[in-house]
C-alpha cells in the first residue's frame, strides 16, 4: 500500500474538490440551459403589453390577464380537448399494435424477421414533408380530412415504428421459460401477450407511450395541413394562429401564456412517470 505524503494528500484533495466543482458547475449549466426558456416564458406570460419591452428575469407580480384571455377563447379550449383526444388515441393504438408486433418480431421465429424490423424502423426516418402530399391524398380518399381520425392516422404512422422497435428489444429479453410455462398451461398467444408479458413491459410501455404522446401533442405540420376549421385544430396550430396586425403587434404575453398552458401537462406526465421512464430507458442497456 502506497503511503502518500501530506503534500500529495493535499494535491489529491484539491483535484477531488476541483473535479466535483466542475461536475456541479456543468450540471447547473445544463439545468439552466434546459429550464430557463420555460421559466422565462412563465415570466413573460405574467407581464402586460407595456412591460414586455422591459427586460425582467423575475415575476414581480402575479398577473393572470393573459391566461384569462387565452382560456376565454373557446377555439383554444377546444384545441386542447382535440390534442388530448388525438394524443391519447395515438398512444393507445401504438401500444396495442406495438405489443402484438413486438411479440411476433421478438418471440416468433420466422424467415425475414430482421429485414422486416429494419423496414419498420426505416419508415420513421422519412421527413414529414416528404410524405405530406401523398398522405394528404390518402386522407382525402378516406374522407377523414378535417377530422381527428385523420391526425390519429397520420401520427400513428410515425409513432408506431419507434414503439415496435423499442418493445421488440424488451420482448426479446424476457425469459423464454415464461412463454413455455404459459403454453403448457394452455394460454393462447393473446393471453401470453396481455397477461404474462404485458405486466413485465410496463417500463418500456411507459417510455414509448410518453414519447408517442409528446410527439402527437407537439406535432404541427400535419395538424396544420389536415385540419381546416378552428374546432378541429390542435394546440400547436392554435398557438401559431394567435396573431396581431404585425410582428410588432403580436400579443406575446398571450402567446407565452398559451405555451405555458400546453407545456405544463407534459411536465406533469414526465414527473409522474419519471421512474418508469428511467427504468425503461436503462433496462436494456446491460446484458448479463
Amino acid at each position: 500500500m502506497q503511503i502518500l505524503t501530506p503534500q500529495q494528500l493535499r494535491i489529491k484533495r484539491i483535484k477531488h474538490i476541483t473535479t466535483r466543482a466542475a461536475f456541479y458547475a456543468l450540471v447547473v449549466a445544463i439545468v439552466l440551459f434546459s429550464v430557463f426558456p420555460f421559466y422565462y416564458a412563465i415570466v413573460t406570460s405574467m407581464q402586460t403589453s407595456s412591460e414586455l419591452f422591459e427586460v425582467s428575469y423575475w415575476v414581480e407580480h402575479l398577473n393572470w390577464e393573459n391566461y384569462q384571455a387565452v382560456m376565454g377563447q373557446s377555439s383554444f379550449v377546444s384545441s386542447i380537448g382535440n390534442s388530448i383526444l388525438i394524443s391519447t388515441l395515438v398512444v393507445a393504438i401504438s401500444i396495442l399494435f406495438g405489443l402484438t408486433a413486438a411479440y411476433a418480431l421478438g418471440r416468433v421465429d420466422f424467415k425475414g424477421r430482421g429485414p422486416i424490423l429494419t423496414i419498420v424502423l426505416g419508415v420513421s426516418m422519412f421527413p414529414q414533408v416528404a410524405v405530406l402530399s401523398g398522405l394528404f391524398e390518402v386522407i382525402r380518399a378516406l374522407n377523414i380530412y378535417n377530422n381527428p381520425l385523420g391526425l390519429v392516422f397520420s401520427y400513428t404512422i410515425f409513432t408506431l415504428p419507434f414503439t415496435v422497435w423499442v418493445l421488440t428489444t424488451f420482448m426479446r429479453q424476457l425469459p423464454k421459460e415464461l412463454e413455455e410455462a404459459a403454453i403448457v398451461d394452455g394460454a393462447t398467444p393473446w393471453v401470453t401477450i396481455f397477461k404474462v408479458f404485458m405486466p413485465l413491459l410496463w417500463p418500456a410501455m411507459a417510455t414509448t407511450g410518453l414519447l408517442a404522446f409528446i410527439a402527437a401533442w407537439n406535432e404541427f405540420l400535419f395538424a396544420l395541413t389536415f385540419t381546416l376549421t378552428d374546432d378541429q385544430r390542435t394546440v400547436p396550430v392554435a398557438i401559431a394562429l394567435i396573431s396581431g396586425g404585425s410582428a410588432y403587434e403580436l400579443p406575446w404575453g398571450i402567446i407565452m401564456a398559451a405555451s405555458v398552458i400546453v407545456t405544463v401537462p407534459l411536465v406533469v406526465l414526465v414527473l409522474i412517470f419519471q421512474r418508469r421512464i428511467v427504468s425503461g430507458l436503462t433496462a436494456g442497456a446491460v446484458k448479463g
